[in-house]
């Protein structure tokens, strides 16, 4: 009786295993990159990682911090990002642009930053760039910001803030590679702020 009773006990949903944590965040990954941010639930994920939705919750607290942990982020762009939409829409694109440097001139968030943008080039990660990077992190800039058509100029935004990461910190291409933060930010600022508050076609 107590065997039977012991055995039905171990049936369904896995309990909290040392390695459910890993199974959560290689379910979430996949979810991500197969169904984007806006298609993947924490019920998808938890059905995927064979464990109870309420267990993601406790690991990983809401959706968009599972999101961040799926893509192994040395920060929270949250977090680093706030001040740029509290400061208003005047100088805007300094304040992004200033903060974007600082984290990638950290030599210590380079390795994971680096090997995120590696994988963009792969089908997954371009879907993880479009349906999340844009609409979990950039996108509530652009919002808060009060901006008009906040999709389409956190994307013009954010095609800027990739090619400096490409030139810059992937390929290493002067002048850019060893151009003072303070020159990159004179020179680029003014274009994101375009971005932000001209006039769209």
């Amino acid at each position: 009786m107590s065997s039977t009773a012991s055995s039905g006990a171990r049936r369904g949903r896995r309990p909290g295993a040392p390695d459910t944590r890993a199974a959560i965040l290689a379910a979430a990954r996949e979810l991500f990159a197969s169904s984007g941010y806006a298609g993947t639930s924490i019920r998808g994920v938890a059905a995927a990682a064979g464990v109870d939705a309420a267990l993601v919750h406790h690991y990983f607290g809401t959706k968009d911090d599972l999101f961040l942990a799926a893509l192994q982020l040395p920060v929270d762009p949250r977090v680093m990002l706030a001040p740029v939409a509290e400061g208003g829409l005047d100088g805007a694109g300094e304040r992004l642009l200033r903060t974007f440097v600082r984290v990638w001139d950290d030599e210590r968030n380079q390795p994971s930053l680096l090997a995120l943008v590696r994988g963009l080039a792969e089908p997954s990660g371009q879907r993880l760039m479009r349906d999340g990077v844009l609409q979990m992190i950039l996108g509530p800039v652009g919002r808060a910001l009060g901006v008009e058509r906040p999709e389409e100029r956190m994307a013009l935004v954010a095609s800027q803030l990739v090619g400096v990461v490409i030139l810059r910190y992937l390929l290493g291409a002067e002048p850019l590679a060893s151009m003072a933060a303070d020159d990159l930010v004179a020179v680029y600022a003014p274009t994101l702020q375009r971005y932000l508050v001209e006039p769209l076609p």
